[in-house]
């Protein structure tokens, strides 16, 4: 019943072994019924005749497919599980004074019909499982929250500032908290669309927390967002735009004149500049483009390199799928900014190690990669001790980036990059673990 079923005592020395390819099958006309039985798929000619059912887990299969001369049972497995079981069974018989029994218990017949109502069953709980642990993979991912997270356990997350190659990382000095926004206003019965004043009360990356003018301290109507939604303006946008400002429903009632509140609040406060969204545009525009060609680093073997696609551009990161990937699945992840990828031909020209493509003519739509897009190595002084062959020095160990290993230099390319470096497998003292 249960394909794929393995004793834990199984003994891989017995001889039965040998009998699991005495027979073979002869093929079939495949104009027949066709039913699958422990991971192959086979056909059955006329009806019940020539059907088997497994003594050990009950399944039912066609009886030349079956394990041994005997074809009791569907397996090589099944078959081990049953002459352990019943080992089990006499030791346990004999400890209770009992006589021992031929067949353990748990080996007890039971009628076709309800052996295959159970195994229907059984399949029906393993896609219910499957369809549950989908949906809360699904939950679990989309549900999650940066802002909740770093807020709920009192985090500190790293400024957008830390990462200059990421968008926005060398223009967002001017997003602290305290800075007044206009957003759009959820807590409001209109049917339009309309916008009111919050301010930032904590920073998580992309994404602030914001709490609507006039509510002072209360935080029951506080909301995460994303700096650079499209529904983010400086404050005056409404105003030159001829959009209205209407206070929350909730604090409505707590001011009479909610203009000369906003002049008192706003004065002196700090908001978005007056671009803000085009350069957030600026920073989305990536020179590389999908279809584009390039040479990488093969992920198998880290001491050359091969050519890939770019298949998509996220935040500046690039999906690099090897050329000769034909179901686009044999991937690679890097930054547009990383020094693992090159211009075609660049392996060529200083001698480094390079995989060619099985495929001889460019499919339709790809093409190189401009070679100016890529970041140009930063020229050194060589003029005293450089590089040499066989050299050692400590270096990232690329197959376990947290440790740090004693390698030696075996070769030093045209263009000065280190290739080739041998981990001697000992890890070199570091202060920072």
């Amino acid at each position: 019943m249960f394909d794929g079923y393995d004793s834990c005592s199984e003994d891989t020395s017995s001889s039965s072994s040998s009998e699991e390819s005495e027979e073979e099958v002869a093929p079939l006309p495949s104009s027949l019924p066709i039913i699958k039985n422990n991971g192959q798929v086979y056909t059955y000619p006329d009806g019940k005749s020539g059907m088997a059912t497994c003594e050990m887990c009950g399944m039912v299969g066609v009886r030349d497919a079956f394990y041994s001369k005997t074809k009791r049972f569907c397996s090589v497995s099944c078959s081990r599980s049953y002459s352990s079981n019943s080992k089990k069974a006499s030791i346990l018989a004999r400890l209770q004074g009992k006589p021992p029994t031929k067949k353990a218990k748990v080996l007890q017949k039971q009628p076709l019909v309800a052996k295959l109502a159970a195994y229907a069953q059984y399949q029906a709980t393993l896609q219910n499982q499957a369809k549950t642990k989908a949906g809360n993979s699904a939950i679990s991912v989309e549900g999650f929250s940066w802002g909740n997270y770093i807020n709920s356990n009192s985090f500190i997350a790293a400024p957008v500032t830390c990462f200059k190659h990421a968008p926005m990382g060398t223009c967002w000095g001017d997003i602290s908290e305290n800075v007044r926004i206009e957003v759009p206003n959820t807590d409001c019965s209109l049917p339009t669309k309309v916008f009111w004043i919050a301010g930032i009360i904590k920073l998580a990356g992309y994404n602030a927390l914001l709490r609507y003018e006039g509510f002072e301290n209360d935080s029951s109507l506080d909301f995460w967002c994303n700096i650079c939604g499209s529904d983010i303006h400086p404050v005056g946008w409404c105003a030159a735009s001829g959009k209205p400002l209407v206070p929350p429903r909730t604090v409505q009632h707590k001011y009479t004149n909610w203009k000369a509140f906003l002049v008192k609040r706003l004065t002196g406060a700090k908001t978005l500049p007056p671009d803000f969204s085009q350069k957030v545009s600026e920073s989305m525009q990536y020179p590389f483009k999908p279809c584009m060609r390039v040479e990488v680093v093969d992920k198998r073997h880290l001491c050359r390199t091969r050519v890939a696609v770019v298949e998509s551009v996220i935040g500046g990161r690039l999906r690099l799928v090897y050329e000769e990937s034909e179901d686009r699945t044999d991937d690679f992840w890097c930054h547009m900014h990383s020094p693992l990828i090159h211009h075609i031909g660049w392996s060529r020209s200083i001698g480094h190690r390079f995989k060619r493509s099985d495929i001889t003519k460019k499919q339709d739509g790809h093409f190189d990669t401009p070679p100016h897009l890529f970041a140009k190595v930063k020229e050194v002084d060589q003029s005293g001790e450089w590089f040499k062959e066989g050299m050692k020095l400590e270096a990232i160990d690329p197959l376990n980036l947290s440790t740090i290993c004693v390698a030696t230099i075996r070769k030093v390319t045209q263009n000065f990059l280190l290739n080739g470096l041998t981990t001697s497998g000992k890890r070199a003292p570091s202060q920072h673990q």
